[in-house]
């Protein structure tokens, strides 16, 4: 059983590696929970579990990686986030 955790984790991993932009949502004052799990959803295709744990890591860390991929696709999540109010960055995994 320890062989197949490994190669999950091995596997999760690689996948995160070659995608080199990484998508980081940033707590603020304004925003709503229903807000930013709307947008998550509809903007980086999160489902409705996903959305919520990543607002609650916001609010409680202050951070949180929301989506990883190549440039144009984080570009193009990050600026949508931005016209919905939500205060995001875009950085190099």
């Amino acid at each position: 059983m320890a062989t197949i955790t490994k190669k999950k984790s091995e596997t999760k991993v690689d996948e995160i590696l070659s995608k080199p932009f990484r998508l980081d949502l940033h707590n603020d004052d304004y925003n709503s929970f229903d807000w930013v799990i709307t947008c998550l959803m509809k903007v980086c295709g999160h489902e409705q579990e996903q959305a919520n744990q990543c607002a609650h890591l916001v609010h409680f860390k202050g951070i949180c990686d929301v989506k990883y991929g190549d440039h144009e696709t984080i570009s193009t999540m990050k600026d949508k986030l931005e016209s919905a109010g939500l205060s995001v960055t875009m950085e190099v995994n």
